[in-house]
């Protein structure tokens, strides 16, 4: 692959980030706003910054990508239409966006503006490439989630793939999270995840036994190590994955720069054909930060070797031990495995109450003060209070190192640009200044002063020289000049100067334009954003019910159901045959009900076939509608005769979306758990479509192909699973919540709320206001108390019974708090 075609896409949170990244050697860059970006806790950039960043960058030959990447209430449209113009003005190369309303709205107004389908997309599959391509968008940056054989399989649709290579690890699938947002309001859809996966966690059963006990695991059992792809990069520059993404807005310039410092060096000798990365480099990374590292399910399924357990952030490198200690000096010998210099951070791993840090202002080596030791000799150093004989150091700042990382930002190691002045001074003319970089653009400038003849001192080469090489401000240096001019001529200074800044800018305008040239400039936007309301209808809204067994299905219909959904992710690990689904449609169409069948959040590249096949299996039964949880199964099921409905995992949040969904041929669609009911009420009265909301059920908090089970009491990672599901299990948090965990048909994982959703006080208001179906998700509820709750709702919709205040020890989710 030619390097034009492989971009090494970089972070930046911070202004010294970028310019570590740009310094390191990272063709790209992608950075937040002060708005709708999904680290809404970086730096980030102001309008200004973001002008200033993408002339940086794009002077330096390196794109600017911007994230647009959040969740947008219809309230915020008018603002995110201004923030779309500004960006497509400005000249960023393009946005990485997760919400379709978000799309809709920057292809009509910014449509020369390139977009990049975010991993919040949970892009999947191949089939997921083809619907972001469908949708308009030029790159795809693929789930987290996904093997070498199955990036292929996304690289081979024909368009840009980009993937992530290095840094933090989501436990979920991206997009599919509400941990935060259900825990503390905090909504990672919106950009402010509070990471309660890095937080401590007991592995229970029903008897709230801690499953874990006495065996070798942390509680850090949501926490993943960091990716590091440095050892299959060859695999995935083979796969024809085109941009290589480091994580981390939130990280340190030194970060940065040692990160894509390492990567460059590693591609460049991949293009070069002798693909190695030095012993050094791979120091380098993990000494900057690391949680340990893992390839994620790159190579296989890795089970607890994919989790961090013991520890939640940077661990930094073992150095060494405690060999002696001198508990009343607080000072102890250190025998060293690695180098130590003075200004090292430390910490030492107590066995007694976690760790103790300190920084190595002082060290003696045989009583001699050193500024550094080597491998295989003791030093003897300052130490905190509680550390003990035999104690393990680890270095979590090298010294060195980020003086090495210093070296790529900040003003006094600004890489310039050389350019090669030629400067005329002919009698009776201007002077012209000619600017000529390293790659042909030119800059002229002339004064308006005419050259005279000198009455003192007349110009030479050493003035001449003086006042162009005066470039300080501007990102060139002054490789050469040549000055040609007549005998005796005099130009004043500030002339000069004048001069030298027109070539500048001259030259800054050839040069930008050369890279990336501009758009056409988009006016102010005018057009409506959100459809005028309509008049809603107060029909009777349909009680819809999702279930995952036919036994379920038959409670749910005698109690009074009136659309099943069946199918989707099954919380009873059994996957459903065509026989159950023959057998589902019988029933329902026997009680004269409506009949539709579900999908999974989450489907790989091997499944779409099975979902292929399974289309037409249904397209035979004729349900009333089909439910699409996985954006890639939509242009298979387009395929078929069915009435698609954009299900609740598509995070629907915007009018915007609702008219995409419509666009695309939906029947319906599940409104966001993540919206509050004024804007549920507005939404139902300006959607095109039929509205679906959550009134009863656990929300599915996560979703993800690890499985704590499998990974701690199965061996996972030993190959196949020993637990298989035997019996029920909890994540138990530090304030006793007791999150219930599923596991589907495909093992994949579902953490669910501690307390259920139950609206049954608000579900009249619902129906009044227009919501079309109210859906009881039973998938986690014993048949026999499914059946109550069934009838319950039942009975309240119809009027039969005044409406009970919700039921006790359940949750109004976020129909009444909302979300930051």
């Amino acid at each position: 692959m030619e390097k034009k075609n492989i971009e090494l896409l970089a972070p930046a949170g911070s202004w010294e980030a970028l310019e570590a990244a740009v310094n390191a050697g990272a063709d790209a860059v992608y950075m937040g706003g002060k708005a709708f970006g999904a680290r809404a806790y970086a730096s980030n950039f102001d309008e200004e910054q973001m002008a200033k960043a993408v002339y940086f960058a794009h002077m330096h030959h390196v794109r600017l990508y911007i994230t647009v990447n959040t969740l947008v209430d219809d309230s915020e449209l008018p603002e995110l239409a201004e923030y779309l113009r500004f960006l497509s003005n400005v000249g960023v190369d393009g946005i990485i966006v997760q919400d379709l309303g978000v799309i809709r709205l920057a292809q009509k107004i910014v449509p020369e503006l390139p977009l990049h389908a975010s991993t919040q997309m949970t892009i999947t599959n191949s089939s997921g490439v083809d619907f972001a391509v469908a949708a308009g968008m030029e790159r795809s940056v693929l789930a987290r989630e996904l093997s070498l054989k199955e990036i292929a399989a996304a690289c081979s649709r024909g368009t840009e793939i980009e993937t992530f290579i290095h840094g933090a690890l989501c436990v979920c699938y991206s997009g599919q999270c509400l941990m935060s947002s259900l825990i503390g309001g905090r909504s990672g859809n919106r950009g402010r995840c509070a990471q309660p996966c890095r937080l401590p966690y007991k592995l229970l059963n029903d008897n709230d036994e801690d499953m874990l006990q006495g065996k070798d695991a942390g509680q850090y059992l949501l926490s993943p190590k960091d990716i590091n792809t440095l050892g299959i990069l060859p695999q995935l520059i083979e796969a024809g994955v085109v941009s290589y993404k480091i994580e981390g807005r939130m990280k340190r310039p030194e970060y940065v720069a040692v990160v894509v410092d390492a990567y460059r060096r590693a591609i460049d000798s991949y293009l070069a054909g002798d693909y190695q990365v030095p012993a050094e480099d791979y120091a380098n990374i993990e000494q900057i930060f690391n949680r340990d590292f893992t390839t994620a399910y790159m190579e296989k399924r890795p089970g607890r070797t994919m989790m961090s357990d013991r520890r939640p952030n940077n661990r930094g490198v073992l150095i060494g031990r405690v060999a002696k200690l001198d508990k009343q000096r607080n000072k102890a010998v250190i025998k060293l495995d690695k180098e130590l210099h003075l200004g090292d951070g430390l910490e030492f791993w107590v066995s007694v109450g976690g760790r103790v840090g300190t920084t190595v202002t002082e060290m003696l080596r045989q009583g001699q003060s050193v500024q550094s030791a080597g491998a295989g000799e003791q030093v003897t150093i300052d130490v905190p209070n509680g550390v003990r004989l035999n104690d393990r150091v680890f270095r979590t700042l090298d010294s060195r190192l980020m003086s090495y990382a210093q070296q790529f930002f900040g003003q006094d190691v600004k890489k310039r640009i050389p350019v090669d002045a030629v400067v005329t001074a002919r009698l009776g003319e201007p002077m012209s200044v000619v600017l000529t970089d390293d790659e042909g653009n030119v800059g002229y400038g002339e004064t308006d002063f005419i050259v005279e003849e000198a009455r003192k001192r007349a110009l030479d080469d050493a003035v001449v020289y003086k006042q162009i090489d005066r470039l300080g401000t501007t990102e060139y240096f002054l490789n050469s000049l040549h000055f040609e001019h007549d005998e005796n001529v005099m130009v004043p200074m500030s002339e000069m100067n004048e001069a030298r800044r027109m070539a500048c800018e001259a030259l800054d305008a050839a040069r930008l334009e050369a890279f990336a040239p501009a758009r056409k400039p988009v006016h102010r936007v005018t057009e409506q954003l959100v459809p005028n309301a309509h008049k809603v209808r107060h029909n009777e809204a349909v009680l819809t019910v999702h279930c995952d067994s036919v036994k379920k299905v038959n409670v749910a219909l005698q109690a009074g159901a009136e659309r099943i959904l069946f199918g989707g992710d099954c919380f009873n690990h059994q996957l459903p045959t065509e026989a159950d689904y023959t057998k589902v449609a019988q029933l329902v169409r026997k009680e004269g009900r409506e009949l539709a069948f579900a999908t999974p959040r989450i489907v790989k590249e091997a499944q779409l076939g099975y979902f292929d096949k399974l289309f037409a299996v249904w397209e035979s039964l004729q349900p009333d509608y089909v439910y699409i949880n996985n954006n890639g199964l939509w242009p298979l099921a387009q395929r078929y005769a069915l009435n698609l409905v954009a299900d609740i995992s598509l995070n629907l949040f915007n009018s915007q979306t609702l008219q995409f969904w419509g666009e695309q041929g939906a029947k319906g669609a599940v409104l966001s758990a993540e919206l509050t009911m004024a804007q549920v009420e507005h939404l139902a009265s300006v959607s095109p479509l039929p509205l679906e909301c959550m009134i009863q059920g656990r929300l599915e908090m996560m979703v993800s192909e690890y499985c704590v089970g499998g990974s701690f009491l199965g061996d996972l990672d030993k190959g196949a699973c020993k637990f298989n599901c035997g019996e029920q299990l909890y994540l138990g948090d530090r304030k006793d919540a007791h999150f219930p965990i599923a596991t589907d048909q495909f093992c994949r994982m579902h953490v669910l709320n501690a307390h259920e959703l139950s609206m049954v006080a608000n579900v009249q208001h619902m129906q009044e206001i227009g919501v079309a179906s109210l859906r009881i998700d039973g998938r986690e509820y014993e048949t026999g108390r499914l059946g109550e709750l069934v009838a319950l709702y039942r009975k309240v919709l119809g009027g039969a019974l005044e409406a009970p205040e919700n039921l006790p020890g359940t949750t109004r989710g976020h129909y009444f708090r909302g979300v930051m």
